[in-house]
């Protein structure tokens, strides 16, 4: 499948890992404008890894290429990452758990422009309602998807020209799930471009334009999400033996 928009983030020969332990494996990805990537692969493939490289957060990366809107970030810190807007929500959504919806979506603003910093909240809550509803409802007493929606919420303060999000389902009953994913889904028609890692394999290709698959820290298979669904490997793998 070819895309006319343009490539936004380009990960050529990528090798990383922690300490002396290698994870990534000369991994080639590439996200553009606009566009919903998934990155699949079992448990240990290295699918946090890549997210955490890329956000310059905590892996040592080791060799390859990084650039994202045309600026090289094998050498930047994660805040100089954030400013060019390319933004990380973890696995676990790391909130500041004591802090009230409002106080951390505030904190996610702090690389804008504070003059707009209403505008930004304005849109979360507009995107969000249930947070709207929560503004001074301390965190950690949120339910588990009013959580990951304030951890994306938070992520959207900085106004992200790329979103990467981790395994953002985890521990979600199916209807939240199914949220989240439109939220995603709507996220890039509206022009932000999303890097998904993510296990629900079927969700994850009914919403994606292209996907990869990682495993033992290498690409084993790419193409459009179409084309992943109807692989076999896929199918007998992630997708249970099922078409999506």
């Amino acid at each position: 499948m070819t895309n006319a928009a343009p490539i936004l983030l380009d990960v050529r020969d990528l090798h990383a890992g922690y300490g002396a332990l290698d994870v990534l494996r000369g991994v080639d990805l590439e996200v553009h404008a606009g566009e919903l990537v998934a990155v699949l692969g079992p448990n240990g493939a290295g699918k946090s890894t890549l997210l955490r490289t890329i956000s310059r957060y905590d892996s040592t990366l080791r060799s390859g290429a990084i650039t994202f809107d045309g600026h090289d970030l094998t050498r930047v810190t994660t805040e100089r990452t954030v400013r060019l807007g390319c933004l990380q929500v973890p696995e676990g959504r790391q909130l500041f758990s004591e802090l009230g919806v409002d106080d951390n979506l505030r904190l996610g603003a702090f690389s804008t422009d504070r003059t707009r910093l209403a505008d930004g909240l304005a849109g979360v809550y507009d995107r969000f309602p249930s947070l709207a509803a929560r503004k001074r409802q301390v965190a950690f007493t949120l339910s588990g998807g009013e959580q990951q929606m304030l951890a994306i919420g938070r992520a959207l303060m900085a106004k992200p020209k790329l979103l990467m999000l981790d395994e953002p389902s985890t521990g979600l009953a199916p209807q939240i799930v199914e949220r989240i994913f439109a939220i995603v889904a709507e996220l890039t028609r509206s022009g932000t471009a999303v890097l998904l890692v993510e296990q629900n394999a079927y969700l994850t290709l009914r919403h994606a334009d292209r996907a990869y698959v990682l495993e033992g820290g290498t690409v084993a298979l790419s193409g459009s999400a179409a084309e992943l669904r109807a692989d076999e490997r896929v199918k007998a793998i992630y997708l249970g033996g099922d078409t999506v």
